[in-house]
């Protein structure tokens, strides 16, 4: 029989007291007045008993100071108070929360007033591909934007296409570590029926035959989506991710899941550590590291990452790839790995900035699974005009930066962009990593609660597994709190963009890296020319036991910038990064050894 919380005190306190009654005398009915509410704090107790002298422990976990006497009431009715809020997890009548099930509280990138362009509008360039080149290499390496050209004009079968890339990955997938399944006969089947398509007049568009490699987190009917993780590197999904139908709709063909640091972190996962091909001594950066490896080597035309908190954005700056991140909502992630709901969002890598914006084209727009994906538009013309756009730029991190990051403004100044100084307020944006810890652990509670996440093979403080478990003494309050400044935040945004139509950052400045990723906007890194590093680089804390390799000279690798855009305005992202692209002369050399 149900009884209330008040309910439940007074039948035991009465239980109690009629014991002790003299005989003859009747206890009080332990019935509550009608219409009197439940109260907090009178659950029966459950859990293990709490001490003031646990508080006093706690209190280092969250910051707080209790006095002795506050404690001491703390713990006096902590298994009443609180223990029905973890009866979801481990009481009883415990609830299952699906992998599907996102947050009730939702957010959009947009504020309230911007709209965006009333229709699509998707212009691509009419640029001549040229003939065909005369070797397997140099057609590996092409743009999409000419690969689809020679295509259409039939100089090239998709067929033939595939077959030179899955050659490419089967040599090199090994010493790159990129590949974690590779789908030679699923492609080549692909392939054939887009041949046919084509040889009867029924070209789907640019991505038609284009071979392309997935990030292993999107979900493929029949073929393993392992997360790159020890605990799923069997998990076979029965329905393919909306980004995988839509682009198998494109008539693109999938040759291979790439691979991505377990769970989304960095760039080591189950098969070791997916490297640089620039530099072969370090590793690819994160977690999209297989899409950074594998688009950069010419093992795929193209990819598709992910980014929760710069795993698109990392691996195309350190293998010199470009890099689109949409704007959050923009694209479906139904059947895609859930790593924080209110943060991930799916985009494409390529060697090209127009590449981008042809699978952009394709892969946008919402979808019922994904609650947080809205219709947008989007509008480009990759023959308009930058001149003009006024760029946002913050002079400290321009100081602060590198040469090239320096030389990208003045480029943009040459090309008749207006670059102005813009500021934010100098405030700890990474408290707001508060909020991706927290639904990070949620999303693999499970993993955590079942110890399975002891089988990861990163087991260092800052992977997911220690990371997971510390959540677990979050502050609910530093999290509603953490979630109003981010709203703070996305207003100075506002602000900005009222002034500016673009800024160009530093690509791994971490404010703006960690302000986009909770606000949304989209962002797009293009490399812009070359450094040189006497020591390899790493997504990890330093681990004086084990040092990264030095070098002597110093190595040549490449180096990227990053536009930002209002939400919804990947064009504009387009329009200013082909014409740096053009400008800065960079885009085609090649990494040495492939």
């Amino acid at each position: 029989m149900d009884r209330s919380r008040r309910q439940f005190v007074l039948a035991s306190s009465m239980g109690l007291l009629g014991s002790a009654l003299a005989p003859g005398l009747e206890a009080q009915q332990a019935t509550p007045p009608a219409g009197e509410p439940p109260a907090f704090g009178t659950a029966p107790p459950a859990g293990p008993r709490v001490s003031a002298a646990t508080f006093a422990e706690a209190e280092k976990l969250v910051r707080v100071e209790m006095s002795a006497a506050h404690r001491a009431e703390a713990a006096q009715n902590w298994q009443e108070a609180m223990a029905p809020l973890y009866e979801r997890r481990t009481g009883p009548r415990k609830v299952p929360l699906g992998d599907t099930m996102s947050p009730w509280s939702t957010v959009k990138a947009a504020l309230p007033g911007e709209t965006g362009p009333k229709q699509s509008r998707f212009v691509r360039a009419q640029d001549d591909p040229g003939p065909l080149p005369a070797t397997d290499e140099l057609i590996a390496y092409a743009p999409v934007w000419q690969l689809s050209r020679w295509i259409e004009g039939r100089k090239i079968s998709s067929e033939r296409l595939t077959r030179i890339y899955i050659d490419r990955l089967q040599r090199y997938g090994p010493t790159l570590r990129c590949v974690i399944t590779l789908t030679a006969d699923h492609a080549l089947e692909q392939a054939r029926r887009a041949d046919g398509e084509i040889a009867e007049g029924r070209y789907r568009g640019p991505l038609h035959g284009i071979p392309w490699g997935a990030k292993d987190l999107l979900d493929t009917a029949g073929i393993p989506t392992t997360y790159g993780a020890e605990p799923f590197r069997n998990r076979v999904p029965d329905k393919n991710a909306v980004v995988v139908d839509r682009l198998d709709e494109a008539g693109a063909v999938l040759v291979a899941k790439l691979s991505m640091g377990a769970l989304a972190l960095n760039d080591i996962w189950f098969g070791g550590q997916t490297m640089n091909p620039w530099l072969t001594e370090e590793g690819s950066s994160g977690s999209s590291a297989g899409p950074g490896a594998a688009t950069a080597a010419a093992l795929v035309a193209f990819a598709i990452g992910s980014e929760t908190d710069g795993s698109i954005i990392g691996p195309s700056m350190r293998c010199g790839v470009t890099g689109l991140r949409p704007t959050f909502g923009r694209v479906a992630r139904t059947g895609a790995m859930t790593l924080c709901w209110s943060l991930d969002k799916l985009g494409p890598m390529a060697r090209g900035v127009e590449d981008t914006l042809l699978v952009l084209n394709a892969i946008t727009g919402p979808d019922p699974g994904d609650r947080y994906s809205v219709p947008s538009h989007l509008d480009f013309e990759a023959s308009a005009p930058a001149r003009g756009l006024r760029l946002g730029y913050f002079p400290k991190w321009m100081q602060e930066a590198t040469a090239v990051d320096r030389a990208a403004l003045r480029t943009a100044e040459q090309l008749g962009m207006r670059p102005m100084e813009v500021s934010l307020p100098d405030w700890p944006y990474d408290c707001l990593d508060v909020i991706l810890f927290a639904e990070s652990a949620a999303s693999f509670e499970d993993l955590t609660l079942s110890h399975r996440d002891d089988e990861l093979r990163a087991q260092v403080p800052d992977a997911w597994p220690n990371t997971f478990r510390q959540s677990r003494f979050l502050s609910a309050v530093d999290f509603v709190q953490s979630d109003r400044m981010r709203r703070q935040v996305a207003d100075q945004m506002e602000r900005i963009f009222s002034q500016a139509d673009l800024l160009l950052v530093p690509s791994l400045r971490d404010e703006m890296l960690t302000i986009t990723n909770f606000t949304g906007h989209p962002s797009l890194t293009l490399r812009a020319g070359f450094v040189e590093v006497s020591e390899a680089r790493s997504d990890w804390a330093p681990d004086p036991a084990h040092p990264l390799p030095r070098f002597s000279p110093p190595r040549r690798v490449p180096y990227g910038v990053t536009l930002i855009a209002p939400p919804f305005e990947e064009g504009r992202l387009g329009t200013a990064g082909m014409a740096l692209e053009r400008a800065f002369g960079v885009a085609d050399q090649r990494p040495p050894g492939f």
